[in-house]
């Protein structure tokens, strides 16, 4: 071609079509510009501007921080699941305004959403008709409404055209969101992450699933407000076990060892990171691809990836909270006796909602009372091994272990009135539930 570059100046012909030489040009020749109807665009450093002069076009970088033009077809649906993904982790108060947007890739066929809260961040990627690669940032919350609200089925044009707007168009819709400089957004997802395996979605549901109703919420104990991760043995078999406690109850939930992890730090997951976590497992494949260090975790996921920071405290001996040595089991239909629970449960007090067991010969009775609305009692039949007892507990604590126990029968193995109680699934070793009694 006889374009020639020089000296900041870019020579072109007197003759012929300066936008099909420079874009042709500009296509072989640089590394990361593009010419399009007169103006050249260049990476995230600047703006090359054009300007025709005679012979040749004079090229200079201005507008630093400004945002490379970016334009997109994408299917509603595809676009809502993935804004779905990110969109939670932002909050609604933000102090800092680029941590109110979601970060937005194009190129390659793909659409890349990028949220964080600086703690937290979820990138998901979407297959999607890229006409104009670029990047920009959009109202995180904003965006997902107005998304939401279109009808199903319907195509969605994005297109950021670097002056501070992007338009969203759908059918005869249209709506120009305000768009922050990319180069504020945070990074979060680098660093070195030395422990790595994988575990199957089946698994990693069971371990939150089962733990995360313990999480504690009181924020000054801060080390309780996740779920504690470790690799440890049981019986001399390797595994990998969740633990969470509220000081209330505990739950403790294990699952093999996976390759990779035997000399993982114990470390504590973030209650929002589980909630996050959960919400993409329902929607992963089979696997789920683990790694981590000291002070963060990442999940891999087909077309998501989660990384978080963890709690920076020191989990309890969990171990010298649970019980040995209680000799009376009782052993209950799990489904009987959580609705036995629940409708008794109705007339006691709402602040405490205790309830009452009384364990006799192969007979539970549970009452409940309050100088308000009265009192209940239901008898169900169970298998008692141990001298008469009765102990009080908290209605919503024994439903909540109940609804985690998938088998037909809940076991416990109980001391006295004053003492915690172990809850078990019948026939399943990896889950073990400790609740303490309350008076009633």
């Amino acid at each position: 071609m006889p374009g020639l570059y020089s000296g900041g100046r870019w020579n072109a012909p007197k003759t012929g079509d300066f936008d099909a030489l420079l874009e042709a040009e500009f296509a072989s020749e640089s590394k990361g510009f593009c010419y399009n109807k007169g103006v050249f665009a260049g990476p995230a450093s600047g703006l090359l501007l054009a300007v025709r002069q005679g012979a040749g076009i004079a090229i200079s970088t201005k507008a630093k921080g400004l945002k490379l033009p970016m334009k997109l077809t994408i299917e509603r649906t595809a676009l809502l699941k993935a804004l779905g993904h990110v969109q939670s982790v932002v909050e609604r108060r933000n102090t800092i305004p680029i941590l109110s947007n979601v970060k937005i890739e194009a190129g390659d066929g793909r659409l890349g959403l990028n949220a964080t809260d600086m703690d937290l961040e979820i990138i998901d990627t979407v297959a999607a008709d890229v006409s104009a690669p670029g990047t920009t940032t959009a109202p995180a919350h904003t965006l997902y409404d107005i998304v939401r609200k279109l009808p199903e089925g319907c195509q969605v044009d994005l297109d950021a055209s670097g002056d501070g707007q992007m338009v969203l168009s759908s059918g005869r819709s249209r709506f120009s969101l305000a768009c922050l400089p990319t180069e504020e957004f945070p990074v979060m997802s680098g660093g070195d992450l030395p422990h790595e395996f994988t575990l199957t979605a089946v698994e990693l549901r069971s371990l939150i699933d089962r733990t995360r109703f313990a999480i504690s919420t009181e924020e000054t104990r801060y080390y309780l407000n996740g779920i504690y991760l470790h690799a440890t043995d049981r019986d001399g078999t390797d595994v990998l076990r969740a633990v969470a406690t509220d000081g209330h109850r505990l739950a403790s939930v294990e699952v093999p060892l996976p390759a990779g992890a035997g000399g993982m730090p114990g470390i504590i997951v973030p209650r929002k990171t589980v909630a996050e976590l959960r919400k993409l497992i329902d929607e992963s494949g089979d696997e789920v691809s683990v790694g981590l260090s000291d002070s963060k975790i990442k999940f891999s996921f087909d077309d998501a990836i989660l990384t978080s920071k963890l709690i920076d405290g020191t989990f309890p001996d969990y171990q010298r909270v649970i019980p040995e040595g209680n000799d009376k089991e009782l052993e209950v239909d799990r489904k009987l006796f959580a609705e036995a629970v629940d409708r008794v449960s109705a007339i006691s007090s709402e602040k405490s909602r205790a309830v009452k067991l009384a364990m006799t010969n192969g007979v539970l009775v549970l009452s409940a009372s309050s100088p308000e609305h009265g009192s209940a009692t239901e008898e169900i039949e169970v298998s008692y091994t141990g001298d008469d007892m009765e102990i009080g507990f908290n209605s919503g604590y024994l439903l909540d272990i109940t609804r985690q126990i998938e088998g037909d029968s809940a076991h416990f193995s109980l001391a006295d009135a004053a003492s915690p109680t172990i809850l078990r699934e019948g026939g399943d070793a990896s889950a073990l539930y400790v609740l303490m009694p309350m008076r009633v």
